[in-house]
């Protein structure tokens, strides 16, 4: 009986090899010879992935019901995916009516996705789709504006599963076509070991300052970060190195888990690759996929500029004092990994601004990666684990990515179905009676609600589906709009009570997940400003059709809002005065007109050198 479990247990083991080598090889043809077949490739990978989950997952479980409950959900999805391919010809046209067999086919294969999704991600992300997809079907008996005109059975499985408009719309088509080649772009990144030297240059680069470890782990987070599709996965991989050197520095805990937590999230929002999210939002937007990195850039660098200076702040605050900077000696592999990183990225942009396509683009950067990274480390080529280790890591991520794309178009689907976004923004516009700032305050609180407990990219698909209609309906631009509602997405990752990020932290840092979050929603308090501003000073966003002078005004007065929010929210001893002092200059600077945040300006510097040389002026008692 043993010898019959080793030899399943194998099996499995190669199954799931196999599946995720084949995801490797298709996101690598499409890359290079573009999409072969729209209801193929969209389909056989939500297939693949699919078994891909079930088989990992049984794999780890001892539980005989959880190997079961996987059995059925593996029939489900195939008795799904066998009907969509019977009739895939009649569907991309188009001309295809559903029999009660597909309805019944369709309603598994939804079923089959919200299982799956539950397995990737937990309860949170499959409850939310699980609750959208009832209440299409009944959403005509919900009370008050949630009430809808019905859908009938037909309809409803023919949006959601036989069509491109649900689990197979646009979401999934981008991230198959495009988004799956970054994910293997990070992994092959971590294959060749580049995410741990990128971390000891952080150290490096970091040593020297009084908060240390903890600037290390911003700027290294902020690094791997925008490859990375996920805050928690970035949390977890470079958590584990700069968390106990933070601690070992002198800081609490719950504060070396809390920046590792803000800096991870912080990478979702940082060019040129957005954690994946740059790609769908211009996919989203129609806007070119440089005009986004360029609206990105000056946000994400405030966004690290308000991180370091609250760190700097707190380390003050807890009386930690410069010391002398440890040595990190680099070997000359260790600087060449360094430079194939660069060379990687850069080649990502220059394809890019060469007019190739992301995808593309995308794999000249692996393909840079892959052969420098060989030539550095030849022994990795015989190295059978660490290519059993990235296979997988690199076909489940992706695998996942597709599910939960799958249960974002069931979400997205019955939005559109039901028109609930509008019924929503027109709520909004009617409780805020006009007032633009009121509107904004709502939406803010909704995304971070929508945004709990979910990764990135469904997080902003589900957020902008629901608030941009009422954001756009106040006059906010396409991409303010699609930023603003991106940064509140990113940053419920920190937010209590369903704060991923940094509930994921606080086991590596021994420390309170709550009060994890709560310092880590503290330290990214200029991250909940800086929207705000993208509506309040437009011009800050570069690319998106403001003169350079008026883009220079905007930037000034934002980045010194964000300096003052983050030195309030960390007030050196005996200073805490000027902390409602800095907070009212902050909004004065964001939100009123130009000729009071000059005025504002003035009074910021002057704040500043006061805070300064307070105690040099200030005549000592005898």
């Amino acid at each position: 009986m043993e010898k019959m479990h080793n030899v399943l247990s194998k099996s499995v083991r190669g199954l799931s090899y196999t599946l995720s080598a084949l995801i490797i090889i298709v996101v690598f043809y499409v890359a290079v010879f573009g999409v072969f077949s729209e209801s193929y490739l969209r389909v056989g990978m939500l297939f693949i992935g699919g078994l891909l989950i079930l088989l990992l997952y049984s794999e780890r479980s001892e539980s005989l019901t959880d190997k079961l409950l996987a059995l059925i959900t593996a029939v489900f999805l195939s008795v799904a995916v066998y009907q969509y391919f019977r009739a895939a010809a009649e569907i991309e046209t188009g001309l295809y009516f559903l029999t009660s067999k597909d309805i019944l086919l369709g309603t598994l294969g939804l079923v089959a996705v919200i299982e799956l999704t539950r397995r990737s991600v937990g309860m949170v992300m499959a409850g939310v789709a699980a609750f959208v997809l009832i209440y299409g079907a009944f959403g005509q008996f919900a009370p008050g504006f949630m009430r809808h005109a019905g859908i009938t059975s037909e309809e409803l499985i023919q949006v959601l599963w036989f069509s491109f408009d649900g689990v197979f719309g646009r979401p999934m088509a981008t991230v198959v076509s495009t988004i799956l080649i970054f994910i293997i772009f990070g992994a092959v990144l971590e294959f060749l070991t580049i995410d741990k030297v990128l971390v000891k240059l952080a150290l490096a680069a970091t040593g020297r300052v009084r908060s240390g470890p903890a600037a290390a782990a911003t700027v290294a987070s902020g690094l791997f970060g925008t490859i990375s599709g996920s805050a928690v996965a970035n949390v977890v991989g470079t958590g584990v190195i700069t968390i106990p050197l933070i601690k070992k520095r002198g800081f609490k805990p719950h504060f070396a888990g809390a920046v590792e937590a803000a800096a991870s999230s912080g990478g979702q929002i940082t060019p040129p690759i957005m954690g994946a999210v740059a790609f769908i939002m211009a996919d989203v937007t129609g806007q070119p996929y440089l005009t986004i990195c360029l609206a990105a850039t000056i946000p994400a660098i405030l966004y690290y500029a308000g991180l370091f200076m609250a760190i700097s702040s707190a380390a003050r605050e807890m009386d930690i004092e410069p010391n002398a900077p440890p040595k990190w000696d680099f070997t000359w592999r260790e600087v060449a990994q360094i430079i194939v990183f660069m060379i990687s990225l850069t080649s990502i942009v220059v394809a890019m601004v060469g007019g190739s396509s992301p995808a593309y683009s995308g794999f000249i950067g692996v393909a840079f990666a892959i052969v420098l990274g060989f030539a550095l480390k030849p022994k990795l080529l015989a190295d059978i684990q660490s290519w059993m280790t990235f296979i997988r890591s690199a076909g489940m991520i992706s695998a996942q990515l597709v599910v939960i794309v799958g249960a974002v178009g069931i979400i997205i689907g019955i939005l559109n179905l039901t028109g609930v976004g509008l019924r929503f923004a027109s709520l909004v516009a009617s409780y805020a009676d006009g007032q633009l700032a009121v509107s904004l305050i709502l939406m803010a609180l909704a995304c971070l609600l929508l945004g709990m407990g979910m990764p990135t990219v469904p997080a902003y698909l589900i957020i902008v589906l629901v608030m941009g209609p009422a954001l756009q309906k106040l006059g906010v631009p396409i991409i303010h709009t699609h930023m603003f509602v991106l940064y509140f997405g990113v940053l419920s990752a920190v937010t209590p009570p369903v704060a991923l990020a940094a509930f994921a932290a606080a086991p590596i840092a021994g420390a309170g997940a709550m009060r994890t979050a709560i310092e880590a929603s503290r330290l990214a308090l200029p991250g909940f400003v800086i929207p705000f501003a993208f509506v309040y000073q437009p011009a800050m966003l570069l690319g998106t059709g403001y003169e350079l002078l008026a883009s220079a005004q905007s930037i000034l007065f934002v980045t010194l809002a964000v300096l003052l929010i983050s030195r309030a929210c960390y007030p050196s001893k005996g200073k805490a005065r000027y902390s409602p002092i800095g907070l009212a200059l902050a909004l004065a600077l964001l939100f009123v007109g130009p000729m009071v945040s000059w005025i504002a300006t003035a009074a910021t510097i002057a704040v500043f050198f006061i805070e300064r040389f307070s105690n040099t002026l200030t005549p000592k008692n005898s």
